[in-house]
């Protein structure tokens, strides 16, 4: 019998849904982060507090069942590190749509972090980089200038805050790989995140507030607005919060359930729908039309995680061939 790897046919099928269920709640929660700053008046930081807050409440069961006893580590500053660097792409992500830039660009945009995983994980790890990786991401990040908008009118400093979300996210990943490498179990990486990720987030929220308090002029517009705990006024405003944060908890707990039942390699071009799903929820939710270069772009970005998934699966399908 053959397969291409340890997933099963069923299992295949389980993930492949689970991840494009994951993937619709990441564009949801993409929709009322936009929504929220410019509808309801919130700050970014304070939306992306609160949006942590909630989805950190309704992950107590998954962290429960991980187990509490799982967070002793010989790391603990690297952990807090990766937590905090979660955290700051996080903010840094949602600033985006506070400063006006549309779903479909903030979200293709960020196909740029293979690009720093490679170069992080060759000059800091030691790692390899293939010629099918680097092929692979930069053919991505030509994806990502042409959705970027360059040479057009459209093209502005807002497009370098997805990047910078981006290369936050990339330094997580390789934090994460690095922790594995020093014998730090799955299930030690996922509950310290899950545990120290939101009081990272009080952590930035106090300090942008408390900037803005020092030198107001310095701080972009919208980033800190007010109390720095306050909720939307309005009660519609509110229950967006909330299902924001149980959006944020969903997509989460569906990855889980996806990475259990697949292999990551697997599922990586299904994540990858994100991209379109969350142009097209923008398009509909919020008249957000994308640009006519994000299509070709999306194309590439798309078609470059395909690449790097059949021919890497390949070594995989000859060892499991029996």
């Amino acid at each position: 019998m053959s397969q291409i790897s340890s997933t099963s046919h069923h299992g295949a099928a389980t993930g492949a849904l689970f991840m494009l269920a994951a993937s619709l709640a990441f564009a949801g929660t993409n929709v009322l982060q936009s929504v929220l700053p410019w509808q309801f008046g919130m700050s970014s930081t304070g939306m992306a507090f609160w949006q942590y807050v909630i989805a950190s409440v309704l992950a107590l069961p998954l962290i429960l069942r991980i187990g509490i006893g799982n967070l002793r580590t010989r790391h603990p500053f690297a952990h807090e590190i990766r937590a905090f660097v979660s955290a700051l792409g996080v903010h840094v992500f949602v600033y985006g749509f506070a400063s006006g830039v549309p779903i479909w660009q903030m979200v293709t945009l960020l196909a740029v972090a293979p690009l720093f995983i490679v170069l992080g994980s060759t000059l800091f790890l030691g790692e390899r980089a293939s010629s099918t990786r680097i092929i692979a991401a930069l053919i991505g990040c030509a994806g990502a200038i042409i959705v970027s908008g360059v040479g057009t009118e459209a093209l502005g400093w807002q497009t370098l805050i997805p990047i910078a979300a981006a290369a936050l996210w990339a330094t997580t990943d390789l934090l994460t790989r690095y922790l594995a490498q020093q014998g730090e179990a799955p299930e030690t990486l996922t509950v310290s995140l899950l545990v120290l990720v939101t009081p990272n987030h009080l952590l930035i929220l106090l300090a942008v507030n408390a900037f803005g308090w020092v030198a107001p002029s310095l701080l972009p517009a919208g980033l800190a607005t007010g109390f720095p705990f306050a909720l939307p006024a309005a009660s519609e405003g509110l229950v967006l919060l909330v299902l924001l944060g149980v959006l944020t908890a969903a997509a989460q707990y569906l990855l889980a359930f996806a990475y259990k039942v697949a292999d990551a390699a697997y599922l990586q071009p299904f994540g990858d729908l994100k991209v379109p799903l969350s142009a097209l929820v923008g398009w509909i939710a919020l008249g957000q039309v994308p640009s006519i270069w994000f299509w070709p772009g999306a194309a590439l970005i798309l078609g470059a995680s395909l690449f790097i998934y059949s021919r890497e699966a390949r070594p995989r399908a000859a060892l499991a061939m029996a």
